[in-house]
């Protein structure tokens, strides 16, 4: 038995224990912490796309162990990747501890040393985070304070960024303030306009070796923001300036890189709308500048699409185009009231939704600078858009469905960088419906069509969910490329499934085949090649 596979069954166990509930495994007092694990088997299907795998069993697994005692807090997380599932980085394969921390917390102060999350603001200078979903791990470790009194917070930090199991070559520095201005001046403590400001300054160390270019080693970004909040309505805004940084992802190009988000709604019972706008303009920002794809990011840039769950709405998501775009969604829901005409016996919900993410007009200059661009002026080049229009009503006490139409145009060229592909034109239609049986038992079932004449063609899905008692739910679905211009690929995705809850713990077992694409949450985005086999899937917190 290898020490990879010792790993897999020690976390298992875990994982089992807290199916008996925390009372029964006597856990100390303190002490909190939950394990996931997923494992995978591969079989080869040269149709779908499917390649040799010679591990034929891959897993991810991480288990997460908090303490606290008083003024101190303490955690580590193990990870064993082995080795790990298809589509996510190999260089996570392996086993061990990269985030562990402790932290002294003492009224207004907070001191952490060790690994630490962090954000500014939106993100757009300074987000670090953990997605298992999207292998995306960009953890700073070093010394972080945080300091809040009166209204104002103040937080400051020195780090290096987690790259798979070493830490990346650049240093971060950081400093942020936000002032809450009722807490902070009496005057405004009863006043109906809450507002919020705040700045950031983040920098960059990375010493510069490169024969060519003369490189800068110390990059910094700068960043204000402000939010205003009365009753129902509520505005938030962000700009970012980012000093000159050439990389790998940007040709080495010695320009500023600009980013301004504006979001604005207002919503009661009933009714609610959402406007966003986005500019992006080489705003690219990494702790190692020859790092690509989702390597030491230190900064995120929130997206302005919609993120969809329906499986064949998912076949074209965006990816943020972190070098240059510039967009606008809309977003608006209304409920129409029991015992209206539309609203029948039980009410109806409306929801619309519309965005569209362009280029930024560029205009190529011959020095290192790279190109020009007018802030204002939207690029010709159409990356991403979309409309939805969906519609939700309650039958009756047991019945409920929704209706939903979506239209995306998906430039397929820059979005997955794949030249010389036609821009995607798709209309979706969705048919979502659920009965309960009794309040333990539930039926749903969707059906989803997809028609498109580029790409891989016309599309079907169908999926049946059952809930039973005392935690037990069984799925089934399939998902067929009928309208494949290839007849020989013409296929089905099939997939059968059944899941088990107790407590806060859950394990799910599947096979299935798996469509390759893009799997993209918030505009952040990695590939997911094709799959045939068996699944597992065990979390559970304590």
């Amino acid at each position: 038995m290898n020490f990879s596979f010792k790993g897999f069954v020690f976390l298992s166990g875990l994982f089992f224990l807290g199916l008996q509930g925390e009372a029964q495994i006597g856990v100390p007092s303190g002490l909190s912490g939950n394990v996931e694990i997923d494992a995978q088997t591969y079989k080869h299907d040269s149709l779908i796309g499917a390649p040799k795998v010679p591990e034929k069993i891959n897993s991810n697994a991480f288990i997460n162990l908090l303490y606290n005692n008083g003024p101190i807090n303490a955690g580590l997380r193990y990870e064993s990747y082995a080795d790990v599932l298809q589509g996510y980085d190999p260089r996570y394969n392996g086993n061990g501890i990269m985030y562990r921390y402790i932290e002294f917390v003492k009224n207004e102060l907070t001191v952490t040393a060790g690994s630490f999350y962090e954000q500014f603001g939106s993100g757009m200078i300074l987000r670090g985070y953990f997605q298992p979903g999207l292998g995306v791990d960009n953890a700073f470790d070093g010394f972080r304070v945080k300091y809040r009194k009166n209204g104002i917070t103040l937080k400051a930090f020195v780090a290096r960024q987690r790259e798979y199991w070493v830490n990346g070559p650049g240093i971060v520095r950081g400093i942020d303030a936000e002032v809450n201005i009722n807490e902070l001046i009496p005057a405004f403590a009863n006043s109906k306009n809450i507002i919020t400001l705040g700045s950031s300054f983040v920098s960059k160390y990375q010493a510069a070796d490169d024969p060519v270019y003369n490189l800068p080693e110390n990059v910094g970004a700068f960043a204000a923001r402000m939010n205003i909040h009365r009753e129902g309505f509520n505005f938030y805004s962000e700009y970012a300036l980012k000093a000159n940084d050439p990389s790998l992802e940007n040709n080495f190009i010695y320009k500023n890189g600009q980013a301004l988000y504006l979001t604005g709604g207002y919503s009661k019972k009933g009714f609610g709308f959402t406007v966003t706008a986005k500019r992006l303009d080489n705003m690219d920002f990494r702790s190692d500048r020859n790092g690509t794809l989702n390597d030491l990011n230190i900064n995120y840039l929130p997206a302005i699409s919609e993120q969809y769950t329906y499986r064949l709405a998912t076949l074209y998501p965006y990816a943020t185009q972190d070098l240059g775009e510039m967009g606008a969604s809309a977003k608006m829901y209304y409920q129409f009231q029991p015992g209206t005409a539309i609203g029948g016996e039980y009410g109806t919900l409306l929801s619309l939704e519309t965005s569209q993410v362009n280029s930024i007009q560029m205009n190529p200059v011959s020095s290192g600078l790279g190109y020009t661009s007018n802030f204002f002026e939207i690029g010709n080049t159409v990356y991403y858009s979309d409309v939805n229009i969906e519609l939700s009503k309650k039958i009756s006490k047991e019945f409920k469905l929704s209706l939903n139409y979506l239209y995306e145009q998906y430039n397929m060229a820059v979005v997955q960088g794949h030249p010389d592909t036609p821009m995607v034109y798709a209309h979706i239609g969705v048919l979502d419906m659920q009965y309960k049986f009794s309040s333990h038992k539930t039926l749903r079932m969707e059906l989803q069509h997809l028609y498109t004449k580029e790409d891989r063609g016309n599309w079907a899905f169908a999926l049946v969910e059952y809930y039973l008692p005392h935690g037990w739910s069984f799925n089934a679905f399939d998902q067929y490329n009928y309208g494949n211009p290839v007849p020989s690929l013409q296929l089905h995705y099939p997939s059968v499934g059944v899941a088990y809850v107790k407590n806060t713990s859950r394990i799910a077992l599947g096979y299935g085949k798996q469509v390759a694409g893009l799997l993209c949450v918030g505009g952040v985005c990695r590939y997911v090649p094709a799959s045939d086999g068996f699944s597992v899937s065990l979390t559970s917190s304590f």
